[in-house]
């Protein structure tokens, strides 16, 4: 168990990194997704262009939202997002900023299967068959058959083994034609995605660097402030658990001395050190509003010195503090 925590720890002190291992991970088995993935176009005019786009389209969407779902971010942002202003203020800046930063790491296996699919070019031969230029690439008299008759044909491009137009064009040459045109776009996809990347890896923070910085540093800190928190209230639930099961069995104990006429059982020594660690917080009813307290009315980003413990405001309303009277003159 020790072992397990331990991995625990290490992944939550390096998630940047492990998340960026996710994704590289997501990417390279979309690419092995598709390699694997069967596809069979339905060479009917009614259903190629779906097939063909949903084919396309459908599973970057799906990686996507994958990527979001396993960023342990996403909670933190909505969480930040939808909270009560309180005592400390909303930076919209902030928000962006975690927003982007997981968008970039989601979009990287959607880019690698849009790219991997337009490379192939099946997708796109499936997808636009019926709309091959037949007076460039074939006969332009059709041998008398009607449009509706000629897109029938078209559509079983794809399908080499029941293609039947060949006296319209050949099946090779539409084959190649399209796949010359997904490969052109996948091309154009992937110099767009690396220009893209290239431009908000390098160049944003040198036009904001301030704000930059500023989104940055804050952003570290709000996961680092949850992060610390779920620690504290996970030492403060163990203490808590273990000073109520003592405090059970002393009970017990002092119960059964008092029925068999024995001396009651010394507590152990640590129950001391358990309460202080309660800090002062020893019921429900208090545990619970101090929780909706940190919800509502999260302290202010403003470190007091020390001396008098200020409080929090949540045993009552908060009031500013008052500012003293200005003297008459003398």
């Amino acid at each position: 168990m020790d072992k397990f925590r331990m991995v625990f720890q290490f992944l939550q002190s390096n998630q940047e990194s492990f998340m960026n291992g996710i994704c590289g991970i997501m990417a390279l088995a979309s690419a092995q997704l598709y390699s694997a993935f069967d596809f069979n176009c339905p060479c009917l005019p009614r259903y190629n262009m779906a097939y063909g786009l949903g084919v396309l389209l459908v599973p970057p969407l799906i990686l996507f939202l994958l990527g979001f779902v396993l960023n342990n971010n996403v909670s933190m942002l909505a969480e930040e997002w939808r909270r009560p202003r309180g005592q400390r203020g909303k930076d919209a800046a902030v928000l962006r900023y975690m927003f982007c930063s997981m968008a970039q790491r989601a979009m990287i296996a959607p880019a690698v299967w849009v790219s991997v699919t337009l490379l192939d070019g099946k997708c796109i031969t499936c997808a636009f068959c019926t709309a091959l230029p037949v007076e460039t690439l074939g006969n332009a008299s059709h041998h008398g058959l009607s449009e509706r008759e000629v897109k029938r044909v078209l559509a079983r491009i794809p399908c080499k083994d029941i293609y039947d137009g060949q006296e319209l064009v050949a099946n090779e040459v539409a084959v190649r034609y399209l796949r010359c045109i997904s490969q052109a776009l996948g091309w154009c996809f992937v110099l767009l995605m690396t220009t893209l990347a290239f431009l908000v890896r390098s160049l944003r923070p040198c036009f904001t660097q301030a704000a930059f910085l500023k989104s940055r540093y804050w952003s570290h800190y709000i996961d680092i402030e949850r992060k610390l928190f779920d620690e504290t209230c996970t030492e403060h639930a163990r203490s808590f658990a273990k000073v109520c099961i003592q405090q059970f069995f002393q009970g017990m104990s002092t119960d059964l001395a008092a029925a068999h006429c024995h001396p009651p059982i010394k507590a152990p020594t640590d129950a001391e050190e358990a309460s202080e660690k309660l800090l002062g917080i020893t019921d429900r009813g208090t545990m619970n509003t101090a929780l909706k307290s940190w919800h509502t009315c999260k302290p202010p980003l403003h470190l007091h010195p020390a001396g008098p413990h200020s409080s929090n405001g949540w045993a009552g309303e908060w009031q500013p503090p008052t500012q003293p009277s200005p003297q008459p003159p003398t």
